[in-house]
């Protein structure tokens, strides 16, 4: 688990050095990768906000669980900040995902790696 864990970390402070030159102020949450109860990174800019959910998995699919997807659609309701899951793929890089973009399953909310890399936003497209 320490390995995933850090392979997160890492990810988060990528998307954090990313976010910062472009002149964003970041925010990254106290607990990001133990808890689901708020997003991993809050990224502002002249009335740019988002709140970023960070996945760096190789998989042909992208799941959620139901809670930490509830959990985020919540955090919208309440901060009326437009959350984002970030999935990096090794060697393709990142996509940004709405919310609405995923599919319900019984267990977790999920997206394929192909719908992800055709209907997500591009890095330079969020900053």
């Amino acid at each position: 688990m320490a390995g995933l864990y850090g392979k997160g970390a890492r990810a988060e402070r990528e998307l954090v050095q990313h976010f910062s030159s472009l002149g964003f102020c970041v925010i990254r949450a106290a607990g990001s990768g133990v808890n689901s109860l708020s997003p991993d990174l809050l990224i502002f800019k002249r009335g740019i906000q988002y709140a970023i959910e960070s996945k760096a998995h190789e998989t042909l699919n992208l799941a959620i669980s139901k809670d930490q997807f509830e959990n985020l659609q919540k955090w919208e309701e309440i901060t009326g900040i437009t959350p984002l899951i970030a999935w990096k793929v090794n060697r393709q890089g990142w996509k940004f995902l709405h919310l609405s973009l995923f599919s319900k399953n019984e267990k977790s909310y999920s997206i394929s790696l192909e719908n992800a890399w055709r209907m997500g936003k591009n890095l330079e497209e969020i900053g």
